[in-house]
């Protein structure tokens, strides 16, 4: 089991490898990918190693295979199906955010305590919450998004872990609390922002 750290360096050469590809290369060595990616080639050989990715030190590693073999990580050969919890500015702009469709990523439905928004028309379905475990459990959604104001975060968190959601990508201003099974990433581009500022 590759942890979060390991997989976002993936996803971080998984961009790098379609520049290289569209540039025309065929192949790739390690030294090369790290440094575009900004690590040591060590470091590739090591990541590439745990997910059993194979190269040679000739030949350097097949982009496609290496593509392949990356996508096959986050499951990228099927449809992946996500719920989204708060139809409010980011869950619309998620929503329409174009590259979720050029992923196989699909938000089959939406949650929110705003009962306008059930009949308003949408490009998926909106229910209330308390439909959040019956919808996961028909379409057998183990990924949420939670975008909803602070005070709502945790209580939301514990509807979808409740439900078995088991991966959460939180919007939400607030550190959630879950069992040591449940993965949450979190974006909050306030923080970000106001990261750079320390640099200035």
């Amino acid at each position: 089991m590759l942890n979060q750290r390991v997989l976002k360096r993936f996803l971080l050469y998984r961009l790098v490898l379609i520049k290289f590809q569209k540039l025309g290369f065929i192949k790739v060595f390690s030294y090369n990918l790290g440094k575009e990616a900004g690590f040591k080639a060590e470091q590739v050989r090591k990541d590439f190693s745990l997910a059993g990715i194979k190269g040679s030190r000739r030949g350097g590693y097949d982009i496609v295979n290496v593509l392949e073999s990356i996508n096959k990580l986050f499951k990228k050969d099927g449809e992946r199906l996500v719920i989204l919890v708060g139809i409010g500015n980011i869950g619309q702009a998620l929503i329409n955010y174009v590259e979720f469709k050029e992923s196989n990523i699909k938000i089959v439905a939406g949650f929110d305590l705003d009962p306008s928004k059930y009949t308003r028309k949408n490009v998926i379905p909106v229910y209330p919450p308390d439909r959040i475990q019956e919808i996961t459990r028909k379409y057998a959604i183990k990924t949420a998004i939670i975008a909803v104001p602070e005070a709502s975060g945790q209580e939301v968190c514990n509807q979808l872990v409740t439900a078995g959601i088991q991966g959460i990508l939180n919007f939400s201003p607030v550190v959630l609390h879950v069992p040591e099974n449940i993965i949450v990433n979190y974006v909050n581009i306030r923080n970000e922002l106001e990261s750079l500022f320390y640099f200035n």
